[in-house]
């Protein structure tokens, strides 16, 4: 295998591979053999016919787009690391070349990580942030708290916000049902906004038993192009309809359910994990400030590849993110009534702070010759022993080396963060604050 570099504009590359001919026949057969159970030829048993005779029959080129698929897979992780290249995004495959008897040739054009140009990274200023807790914030926290210490009761009464229908449901657009709009015995929280808007509104004031007509349009947006816009009439069924019996805040139930023994001493320790919160999240606030003033002020030419690559992960993880809560993404994108490309362009801003935060990163290592050592590893792996509840040897042993490495570039990047905190300048910032909140008792969640 032979592979030949082209360097491209806006930090792009091309690799040029070129694969053997007898490589090129090898897939061929491991093509043939994948695909002639599923081939019948008159006179054969199927999985008999020969390569040839199926060749003949239906053209030499029946087995090469799996042949070039194996081939592209077998051969380009090779060609990745012998380009030497710091290859970001996936490759964009163009088939050259594709004979049997020839050397197969393909291209692969993938984004290239780009130079960074610091500008300064030492001295930022940051705004400061104010950590104090305010006796409403302690008691909203409560309220919080005790709703999701609430039983879930069954309601004969008629269905509020916050209460829980559970619904059979069948949309229909002009008289006609339409694919996706069904389902059956679906726990629907009123006032969530998971549904078309308006429709979960129009529930609310019914009880269990009822039949409900609900008349919602999509949106003009919708990603099923046949709906969007459209006026739609949901059948719906209301099975049940579940409330919350959210329990009665006083030093018996503390002392029954928390570790403390009276309402003020539970107070107390609310407020005191708020403000632990509130100086944790202020330090993410200006960890996110000052290395977006660092990009700001350095120089860098991320290519859309790079960009892409990093909007489609985002996506993943979000579609992952859904999966564990029981829903798809294209349950998702149905219920909001978002297109996937309208989905890309929310998450690409996002996705480009994320990029140039690392890069700015990654250059702060390398300006300042950070690294990673086998020992932070190792506090490293102590750390998640303990919040996983595994022994340490044991944890040891699941981690390869190629996790270390991994674990190793982490860890550098979040002592490049530390260093730029260490550096920072905090400037006051001018904020209006409400004295009689402040200052106003606290009053009992119930």
């Amino acid at each position: 295998m032979n592979v030949q570099v082209e360097n491209l504009e806006k930090n792009m590359a091309k690799l040029t591979v070129t694969v053997d001919a007898a490589e090129l026949d090898k897939a061929i057969t491991k093509a043939y053999n994948k695909q002639k159970n599923s081939i019948s030829v008159p006179g054969f048993r199927k999985g008999k016919v020969p390569q040839h005779m199926i060749e003949k029959m239906y053209g030499a080129g029946i087995f090469y787009e799996d042949a070039a698929n194996i081939l592209i897979q077998e051969t380009y992780p090779q060609a990745y690391d012998e380009s030497k290249l710091d290859i970001v995004s996936q490759p964009k495959i163009d088939i050259t070349e594709l004979e049997k008897g020839k050397d197969f040739v393909y291209t692969a054009e993938v984004a290239v990580k780009p130079e960074v140009k610091l500008g300064k990274y030492k001295g930022v200023s940051v705004s400061k942030v104010d950590t104090k807790v305010t006796a409403t914030e302690v008691n909203n926290t409560i309220k919080a708290e005790l709703e999701r210490a609430a039983r879930t009761v069954t309601k004969t009464g008629k269905a509020a916000k916050g209460d829980t229908a559970v619904i059979d449901f069948e949309g229909f657009v002009d008289g006609e049902a339409f694919e996706g709009g069904k389902g059956e015995n679906y726990d629907l929280e009123l006032g969530s906004g998971s549904f078309i808007p308006g429709f979960e509104e129009q529930l609310i004031g019914h009880k269990a038993g009822e039949d409900v007509e609900v008349e919602v349009t999509f949106p003009e947006e919708y990603h099923a192009a046949d709906l969007a816009g459209k006026a739609a009439v949901f059948k719906c069924h209301i099975h049940e309809v579940k409330g919350k019996d959210i329990p009665k805040l006083d030093d018996e139930y503390v002392a029954d359910t928390t570790e403390f023994e009276t309402v003020e001493e539970y107070k107390a320790s609310v407020k005191e994990r708020l403000e632990n919160n509130k100086k944790a999240e202020g330090r993410r606030a200006q960890e996110d400030e000052a290395i977006a003033k660092i990009v700001e002020d350095s120089e860098m030419e991320i290519p859309d590849a790079m960009l892409d690559y990093q909007v489609e992960n985002m996506i993943n993880d979000f579609a992952n993110n859904m999966a564990q809560q029981g829903l798809s993404l294209q349950q998702y994108m149905q219920f909001t009534g978002m297109t996937m490309d309208a989905f890309r362009d929310q998450v690409r801003p996002d996705a480009l702070s994320r990029t140039q935060s690392s890069l700015v990163l990654e250059a702060i290592v390398k300006a300042e010759n950070i690294e990673a050592t086998d020992a932070d590893v190792d506090a490293k792996l102590e750390e998640m022993s303990k919040q996983y509840g595994m022994e340490l040897e044991q944890l040891k042993n699941l981690v390869g080396e190629n996790e270390k490495e991994s674990m190793k570039k982490d860890i550098a990047i979040e002592k490049a963060v530390a260093f730029v905190m260490d550096n920072v300048k905090e400037s006051a910032r001018k904020k209006a604050t409400k004295k009689t909140e402040e200052e106003a008792p606290a009053e009992d969640a119930e």
